[in-house]
């Protein structure tokens, strides 16, 4: 996790191209300076969180941008994984989804996502929605240190 030099590290999981190509174009547009790592599927996301494999060197992410139709492990099981997982349940999980779906809502809340975002259509309203979660985690919250991960 970062010390907070204004910068997050930003663990983005999402397995539809098209979509990591907006996301990653919605960075670019921003001028965010953070760093967006991608991995496609639930499990792949397990094994970045727990530096696993391939992994083991990563940064732990400070945020987590998740889809919740994934392969192998869908999102829905990510959530529930990271937040019985002592170690990883600290780092914040936006749904990011184009479902909007009330039981999806509920069920992400129900696992302790920390919110839950629907993908807008829209390019330009898509990069504004994409500065807000920016601002609102480099500027407005305090997230926890790698020193404060237990």
């Amino acid at each position: 996790m970062t010390t907070r030099s204004g910068t997050l590290d930003v663990l983005l999981v999402e397995d539809d191209p098209g979509d990591v190509i907006l996301i990653e174009e919605a960075f670019a547009d921003s001028n965010l300076a953070n760093s967006l790592h991608v991995v496609t599927d639930g499990i792949e996301a397990m094994d970045y969180l727990r530096k696993q494999g391939r992994y083991a060197h990563v940064a732990t992410p400070d945020l987590v941008l998740l889809d919740l139709n994934l392969p192998r492990m869908d999102g829905r099981e990510v959530i529930a994984e990271v937040k019985a997982d002592p170690r990883l349940r600290v780092i914040p999980i936006i749904v990011l989804t184009t479902s909007e779906a009330e039981d999806d809502v509920m069920r992400s809340y129900a696992l302790h996502a920390n919110a839950y975002v629907t993908k807008p259509v829209d390019f330009g309203r898509f990069v504004e929605v994409v500065r807000q979660i920016d601002h609102f985690f480099v500027n407005i919250v305090r997230l926890p240190s790698s020193s404060g991960t237990p």
